[in-house]
């Protein structure tokens, strides 16, 4: 995988996985907006096909996709990568206990409630990437 920091031609790509569309539409404009690449699945199995045809920089997961645990999708995405360089963050309408204590086992991911502030989730991707904006999202 190329880091960001050493391909500066390139825009950090993110792997959206959300399963409501509207969110999922949503976080991608975010992330344009502020100069990341967005890829965005809406079930497990895309996912997967996405991670082969490029590699992401970030996942940022819903923890439940279509009643699938998030980690778990997230667990076989990295095991298809190289483990401990693919950062995941976990989106949730809930605050899920298990999902807070597993997700440490997945490379120090973080956590955001939905819906999430757009600086809020930035601010993480930079700290997750060693990133700096290009562009200030829109305030919604």
């Amino acid at each position: 995988m190329h880091s960001a920091n050493n391909d500066s031609d390139r825009h950090p790509l993110i792997l959206l996985i959300e399963e409501e569309i509207q969110t999922l539409q949503e976080l991608s404009s975010t992330l344009t907006a502020a100069g990341y690449a967005a890829r965005s699945c809406s079930t497990a199995e895309e996912a997967i096909a996405a991670t082969h045809e490029a590699r992401p920089d970030l996942i940022l997961c819903d923890a439940v996709v279509h009643e699938r645990d998030g980690v778990e999708i997230c667990e076989r995405l990295q095991r298809e990568a190289r483990p401990g360089e693919l950062p995941v963050m976990f989106l949730s309408g809930n605050q899920i206990p298990d999902i807070i204590r597993r997700r440490g086992a997945l490379g120090g991911a973080y956590y955001l409630r939905k819906p999430c502030d757009p600086g809020v989730l930035l601010d993480l991707l930079e700290k997750s990437l060693g990133t700096k904006r290009q562009s200030i999202a829109s305030e919604r």
